[in-house]
């Protein structure tokens, strides 16, 4: 675990109608009426944004300075750790990288559970194994506090936005008290069952996007290399049986799309080492399930090869380079340019 990650376990005390219809939750019947929000980065800090600008009064923790500055900025209260932000709580969010991380933030000996008031409710939306969530889950019950796991799907652009999809495992009526919350920063809230399921379905999902943009960059390297313009492959194969979020959404071939991390150096976004952090989950998951994942093996396989070729920090659709030498292709392009 990273330093800056290891400060968490050292620190002391639906659906939401569409953005031209946002409709800001009702306070009185919300029942929230303050909101700790622990993990301030990439996703966190438009989430928050939402939060505050539908009304609801945020404090927020992050082991980064500069993370606490930016979300100040946007409106959030600051903490001067995870337990101060839980203790004046009544609802908890969390954002964090890993299973490690959120199993010290929850469990620590100052962490969430003990800090947190009994009633409070709690909701890990991280991407993590779903055994770590059931555990979690089980010792904020028996503290007396109540939790739901909450993963997103939707990346940056969609947590910018708020239209987000939120897969939530927990008790139906956690899931209500949570809605006002959950239509504040996504459009698609889906109860997908108990504790777990819902890091269960973002794993699905997941391993799913990443065989989706493995499959995407082939695609486009592979037409690339035969002289094909990638814009205009990307608009054959958007109206064809290949469609998918990577060319509607999230292009990962730099130039094409506007306000995706390919148009920003492949900087912010989802990092690749996080998306084979996610992948290597599900492997787990389907190993114990005694569920083939071939696919799913591979492209876990080469986005473990794109993070050891020094990627890792940037978001996941820089795994083109993989399948492209992308700066000698784009100089040749700005070079035929120029002599036109």
């Amino acid at each position: 675990m990273s330093s800056r990650w290891q400060a968490w376990s050292s620190i002391s005390p639906g659906r939401r109608p569409s953005s031209s219809t946002r409709r800001l939750p009702d306070r009185e019947n919300a029942q929230v009426k303050t909101v700790a929000f622990l993990g301030l980065g990439n996703m966190g800090q438009p989430m928050t944004r939402n939060l505050v600008q539908a009304g609801f009064p945020v404090i927020g923790f992050d082991p980064s300075s500069a993370a606490q500055d930016a979300a100040e900025k946007q409106g959030v209260k600051r903490a001067t750790s995870a337990a101060e932000a839980a203790s004046s709580a009544d609802v908890v969010i969390t954002m964090l990288p890993t299973g490690d991380n959120v199993r010290d933030v929850y469990l620590g000996a100052s962490g969430v559970i003990a800090a947190s008031r009994k009633g409070a409710l709690l909701m890990d939306s991280s991407t993590i194994s779903s055994t770590v969530t059931v555990e979690i889950a089980a010792a904020a019950r028996a503290a007396g506090r109540r939790m739901i796991d909450a993963p997103v799907s939707g990346g940056t652009p969609r947590a910018h936005s708020g239209t987000l999809t939120f897969m939530v495992g927990g008790e139906a009526t956690d899931v209500e008290h949570a809605r006002p919350l959950l239509e504040a920063m996504g459009q698609r809230i889906y109860h997908v069952g108990a504790s777990g399921a819902g890091h269960t379905a973002k794993l699905c999902n997941n391993i799913l996007s990443g065989i989706c943009m493995a499959g995407t960059v082939e695609a486009l390297a592979l037409g690339v290399a035969n002289g094909l313009d990638p814009a205009i492959l990307s608009d054959v194969m958007r109206n064809s049986s290949g469609n998918n979020y990577a060319l509607e959404r999230y292009h990962p071939f730099p130039g094409l799309m506007e306000n995706v991390p390919s148009a920003n150096g492949f900087a912010g976004g989802f990092r690749s080492d996080f998306q084979l952090k996610d992948m290597r989950l599900a492997k787990e998951l389907a190993n114990s399930s005694k569920v083939l994942a071939a696919m799913g093996n591979l492209a876990t396989e080469l986005f473990a090869v794109h993070c050891q070729n020094g990627h890792a920090g940037e978001d996941y659709s820089s795994i083109i380079k993989l399948a492209l030498d992308l700066d000698s292709y784009l100089e040749g392009r700005t070079t035929e340019g120029a002599t036109k």
